[in-house]
């Protein structure tokens, strides 16, 4: 494993985990949202050029793309890219709030081969999810699982996933997210909260306190198998010998990026800021260019220097953390993770102060609705 994590630090000729932000457009406000959405770009990509990607990743035997938003399912394109993808060999995961899956669209979706879907749920009853993501967004999402269920999605695909971001305030229904999952006959997937878009401003209110970054870990190893945490929570492996399942490293440039709405290339999806823009799809040489000749994918690719962190015994197992979670609080690149276990990003929070942190990019938030004001007369 150790020399496998070695040899991806140096990037590979393909994204293992392509993430596809297709439009900002969203008919949420999630407080967390990463890429701030909401409304949507008038210069996104067209259909042709959506396709021309598509082309690229293929010859570049891209195995998957994750597919995202703001919520995908607004595009009127949705369906015919995501056709077009899996007839070219690549497989779909895209994420979504469940909004646009009736009962004629799950029984569509469950007609595609090579799809996977995955629910976002940010708590197991109403004041819980609703309280992050928006008034109605549970039974929103409850009844797009209920819609998969009955097409028989689960016997043709295989279980879809419920997409939670764990925060202070779910942490403790972990094992209630688990039971949703497998009365379902779904897969839970958890992810960790990062300070990017709109979760700038939230993530000091949400993220989990040290006392339970140490409880998803147990959580993890006492009933993690079969649960899916990508690469979210690698920083937590300095507490013991025993790695948790995942990508063990920041795989930014490297293994994983982003692709946004309107084709600029990203090294992570949790990074949407000039300083680790890569490139445009639209630019000569279009994404391939991008992703094996940027500037900026290989500096990342270059070996990074622990920083802050060389004297710490635990560095090879939490390989220094999150660059999105330390990029957005203010601490530098080669400095601990803000949610380090030790506790040396809570020190480093607070010598940095958050009026320094460096400000997500684009913001796509829907303008405030305007107030409603009688004027009687005297």
């Amino acid at each position: 494993m150790t020399a496998l994590v070695e040899h991806m630090k140096t990037g590979l000729d393909a994204p293992i985990c392509l993430t596809w932000e297709l439009t900002y457009a969203c008919n949420l406000e999630c407080v967390h949202c990463l890429s701030s959405s909401g409304r949507r770009d008038p210069d996104e990509l067209t259909t042709e050029e959506a396709k021309r990607v598509i082309d690229e990743l293929a010859a570049m035997q891209v195995f998957y793309v994750n597919i995202g938003g703001g919520e995908p399912m607004i595009r009127r394109d949705f369906f015919e890219l995501v056709e077009y993808s899996i007839g070219k060999g690549i497989g779909v995961k895209f994420s979504t709030n469940g909004a646009f899956i009736d009962a004629e669209k799950a029984r569509r979706l469950t007609a595609l081969d090579y799809l996977d879907i995955q629910i976002s749920l940010d708590g197991t009853d109403p004041a819980t999810n609703d309280a992050v993501r928006g008034t109605g967004s549970y039974a929103t999402a409850l009844a797009a699982m209920e819609h998969l269920r009955d097409a028989g999605f689960v016997e043709r695909n295989g279980p879809f996933k419920i997409s939670v971001v764990v925060t202070r305030h779910n942490v403790d229904q972990l094992d209630a997210f688990k039971a949703l999952a497998d009365g379902f006959g779904a897969q839970l997937r958890i992810t960790r909260l990062r300070p990017s878009g709109r979760g700038a401003d939230a993530w000091h209110d949400l993220h989990p306190t040290n006392a339970q970054q140490r409880q998803i870990y147990q959580w993890l190893l006492a009933h993690g198998e079969g649960v899916l945490t990508g690469d979210s929570f690698f920083h937590l492996n300095a507490l013991g010998d025993e790695n948790l399942p995942g990508l063990n490293l920041c795989g930014a440039g490297r293994v994983v990026c982003l692709i946004d709405p309107v084709g600029d290339v990203y090294a992570c999806p949790f990074v949407i800021h000039d300083e680790f823009h890569a490139g445009n799809v639209r630019d000569a040489g279009g994404f391939t260019e991008v992703w094996k000749r940027s500037d900026l994918f290989l500096e990342l690719r270059e070996p990074q220097a622990a920083g802050a962190c060389t004297s710490c015994g635990s560095y090879d197992s939490c390989q220094g953390g999150c660059m999105a979670a330390k990029f957005f609080t203010g601490i530098p690149l080669d400095g601990p993770d803000p949610e380090c276990v030790g506790g040396d990003g809570e020190l480093a929070l607070a010598e940095v102060g958050r009026d320094t942190a460096p400000r997500p990019g684009a913001d796509h938030s829907k303008p405030p609705r305007p107030v409603a004001v009688s004027i009687g007369r005297r």
